[in-house]
């Protein structure tokens, strides 16, 4: 990692702090004041990635979501969850309405791939980069420039794998100092972000820090940060900053995984179980505050 930055002392996340800032729905509620977002991802043999993050956005409340997908002759409906509009990722990029764009969830790192990204980083979306995103940002300083001039709201989300490719570092001096680490991410790239793993990290993009401290090994499981994406992607297509859905969704996610571990299923914890989790508990707490 490059020269030390002086350390913050992270403020822990908790629940009223995070559902003061979700957007109440009027009695005369549509669709349309809920948002669009848009998941690209999905080459062969990772399609269940993005449809993953989608379910989890259309659960969390966005008003409608589409999803564009990588693969050729993929899916043509989500026979789970068939409110779900399914795309080629080219084509759903071009849809006109999209508010927020979530994109890299197994989404490969070929030069179709690179060139989502670049359209994706060129669109007036708000935009929540994971998994290949991070990856491909990881290998082309042009992308990190783009990524750069953005003014519309941008959320990266990096594993600690992913955190050392985009800090040119290894992985263990991520895990030696990650508050370290997630500060220097947050001065390269200019973004809201959050450094995954127990007591995920997030700081906003003015460099505020947070310690999140729900969630549980059980999480240690597959499509677990899809879910995460769709989430966060969910949160800012209803009206929130990048920095309040943030929060959010980390914590809730966290608080989801806690509570089917409090059912004893902590092993074989599954990221659609989170999702479903999400939503009951995202209904407890709006229907106390």
């Amino acid at each position: 990692m490059s020269k030390r930055i002086p350390a913050l002392t992270p403020i822990q996340i908790d629940k009223a702090q995070v559902m003061a800032n979700l957007p109440e729905r009027p009695r005369d509620s549509h669709k349309g004041m809920f948002g669009t977002v848009a998941v690209i991802g999905g080459a062969s043999g990772m399609v269940g990635a993005p449809l993953l993050a989608a379910r989890a956005a259309l659960k969390m409340g966005a008003g409608c979501v589409h999803v564009g997908l990588v693969a050729e002759n993929a899916l043509k409906v989500d026979l789970l969850q068939p409110e779900l509009m399914l795309h080629s990722a080219s084509d759903a990029l071009l849809h006109s309405n999209v508010d927020v764009i979530a994109i890299g969830c197994g989404m490969g790192h070929d030069m179709a791939a690179q060139k989502l990204l670049h359209d994706a980083l060129n669109s007036d979306a708000a935009l929540v980069l994971d998994a290949d995103a991070l990856n491909i940002l990881a290998l082309r300083p042009d992308l990190r420039t783009l990524l750069l001039s953005r003014k519309n709201m941008t959320v990266l989300t990096p594993h600690p794998g992913e955190a050392a490719r985009l800090l040119a570092c290894e992985i263990k001096e991520v895990l030696a100092d990650r508050v370290a680490a997630v500060q220097q991410l947050a001065q390269k790239f200019g973004c809201s972000m959050v450094l995954k793993g127990a007591d995920s990290l997030c700081i906003t993009r003015e460099g505020r820090l947070f310690v999140n401290q729900t969630g549980n090994p059980g999480m240690s499981a597959a499509g677990m940060g899809d879910v995460l994406t769709g989430m966060i992607a969910a949160f800012i297509a209803q009206g929130m900053s990048a920095d309040d859905a943030l929060l959010l969704a980390v914590h809730l996610h966290g608080a989801a995984g806690d509570a089917l571990a409090q059912q004893k299923a902590t092993i074989g914890m599954t990221a659609t179980e989170v999702t479903d989790w999400a939503r009951w508990l995202l209904n407890q707490w709006a229907s106390k505050s």
